[in-house]
């Protein structure tokens, strides 16, 4: 503390905390996500306004624009943050989480296929219940069917990535292209196959991750047979019938 000329004391400047305003703005957003999440999944999206989000988040109204900029951009926080596992995990980029991090580090073009398998089912459990909500709410709401449209592009483009990793393995079939096997992956790994397999046919989920890493790697590995398109030509039995 220094003594100026005058003989008084003058407090030094405060130091600004980048580390705890930080950690303060992460845990406001966990608790905004936290909020909404609960919100959405009781009233649905429309009924749910940002007000309410407020009140039930403890944050101002002006927060939650400031940190989203609209109820259809929240919509989109709270699905990314289910996918990911949780608020806190959202925040880590992708390429930083430990299972991309090991699949990233894999070599074996197969193992990395089934790492990626063992992540599907607890990520479809936790979307999946948004996925009406989504759907419901982007037949009324182009913004709200540009954040589906914008989720969606999202993972085709982490398909693509691990088609890439394939190709650079060397452990991707010569023919398909980069674009082709992650379209491949894109479709297999969909909520929508999961939804056949393990809500209307009642597979395990152990059975729906074994099934899909097995499916990618009959696809998109050398050595293996790739699943053959349906032919256009009839059969012998139905050009009898003809």
């Amino acid at each position: 503390m220094s003594i100026p000329p005058n003989g008084r004391r003058v407090k030094p400047p405060r130091r600004y905390d980048s580390t705890r305003r930080r950690a303060q703005a992460a845990q406001t957003r966990q608790d905004i996500l936290k909020a909404a999440l609960q919100l959405f999944l009781e009233v649905g999206y429309a009924r749910t306004t940002i007000n309410d989000v407020a009140a039930a988040a403890g944050v101002a109204v002006e927060t939650i624009y400031r940190g989203f900029g609209s109820k259809a951009a929240l919509f989109k926080g709270v699905v990314e943050a289910a996918i990911a596992g949780g608020a806190a995990r959202a925040a880590i980029p992708p390429e930083e989480r430990p299972v991309v991090r090991a699949m990233i580090a894999e070599q074996n073009p197969r193992r990395v296929l089934e790492l990626h398998a063992a992540t599907q089912p607890g990520i479809h459990a936790r979307f999946g219940p948004l996925y009406r909500l989504l759907m419901e709410a982007a037949a009324a709401d182009p913004e709200v069917a540009d954040v589906w449209n914008q989720l969606e592009a999202q993972r085709l483009t982490g398909m693509r990535r691990i088609a890439e990793q394939l190709k650079n393995l060397g452990g991707m079939r010569p023919e398909l292209s980069v674009e082709e096997a992650g379209d491949i992956l894109w479709t297999v790994n969909s909520l929508a196959v999961y939804h056949l397999l393990v809500l209307q046919r009642s597979w395990s989920t152990e059975r729906y991750r074994d099934w899909i890493a097995s499916t990618n790697a009959r696809a998109l590995l050398p050595g293996r047979r790739r699943p053959t398109p349906p032919s256009n030509r009839l059969s012998i039995h139905e050009r009898r019938r003809d």
